[in-house]
């Protein structure tokens, strides 16, 4: 990775993902559509594409096997995203999300990730130290500015693997950033990860809350620096440690498009902002909810419309206490 802020991502579960444009989704009917957008991704993927659509230096660490892993290394050689694969036996699953044009409905279908071996969490362990520890250039040895963990993992997966990224992450002196869901949200707060980004559905679901804000406060509580939470059309949440109460980002009208990729968009920002040593909390969230909303407007997950700047200075961003209402 080049240059000394970059952003280190893993993807344990990466996909092969095949996004369709569909005029009118007709349930029991057949239907023509054009040949689907068929890109490398999984949410860790999509965090570094965003960002080297940008500017901004990333590596992208993942698993990839099979004939669709064929597909998926020659995706990312043909992106120039740099990587790191680890070779698995088996395929690397596929996600196909169909994007119906006339309702604005997005519907995703996810494919379970093959099981991995001790030997390939070992490998994946191995390089995501090594990356860390950076690489020798002219100019001296080069290094991340933060580390990612990114998406779902696959079955029989060790239970502390986001646990790991995190004291890893910390070992080297950087930031931590994890984006998951369920018990793995929870280990990873309990391990002082620097910034946890789930959505409403996810955050519940982990804490088994109906109030939004008491459920980040918990994560909070567990050891979490810092909550992003996406609520949709209304915008975005942010807790801080640190902080009382929370801030909240939206748009004065909500934006038409494909939400897929927007939650990565979000990580992808708030990444590339602790990675250059910006702490503060509403300049994460403006970032981190105008590149979310830049995502909404483009037709594949991974990248940003070139309006995002224009969509940060349309953001209302509000002070508040208490109990979330009437969101999410």
């Amino acid at each position: 990775m080049s240059g000394a802020q970059g952003v280190l991502t893993v993807t344990a579960n990466p996909a092969v993902d095949l996004t369709y444009l569909v005029d009118g989704v007709r349930l029991g009917q057949s239907h023509r559509v054009p040949a689907p957008l068929a890109r490398a991704g999984g949410k860790g993927l999509n965090v570094s594409r965003v960002a080297h659509q940008l500017g901004y230096p990333t590596l992208a660490v993942a698993t990839a096997g099979g004939g669709s892993g064929e597909q998926f290394r020659a995706e990312l050689l043909a992106s120039g995203i740099p990587h790191h694969l680890v070779p698995v036996p088996s395929d690397t699953r596929r996600t196909i999300t169909l994007v119906d044009t006339v309702s604005g409905e997005t519907s995703i279908f996810n494919e379970a990730g093959p099981a991995l071996d001790a030997a390939t969490w070992q490998a994946l362990a191995a390089a995501v130290v090594d990356h860390l520890a950076g690489v020798q250039t002219a100019a001296g040895t080069s290094r991340p500015g933060v580390l990612v963990g990114s998406g779902s993992l696959p079955a029989n997966a060790p239970a502390d693997f986001y646990p790991a990224l995190v004291a890893l992450a910390h070992h080297a002196g950087v930031p931590a950033v994890i984006d998951t869901s369920g018990p793995g949200i929870l280990a990873a707060a309990r391990a002082g990860a620097d910034l946890l980004k789930p959505n409403h559905h996810e955050l519940r679901e982990a804490l088994g809350a109906t109030d939004l804000v008491a459920a980040a406060r918990q994560l909070l509580g567990l050891g979490a620096r810092r909550v992003l939470v996406s609520v949709g059309e209304e915008g975005m949440l942010a807790f801080d440690a640190d902080t009382p109460g929370y801030l909240r980002a939206r748009l004065p009208a909500p934006l038409r498009g494909n939400p897929t990729g927007a939650g990565d968009a979000a990580v992808s920002a708030a990444a590339v902002a602790l990675a250059h040593g910006i702490g503060d909390l509403r300049e994460i969230l403006r970032r981190a909810a105008a590149w979310s909303a830049a995502a909404v407007l483009m037709p594949g997950a991974g990248e940003i419309s070139p309006r995002h700047a224009e969509l940060a200075d349309q953001l209302i961003i509000t002070n508040h206490e208490g109990i979330c209402h009437g969101i999410g």
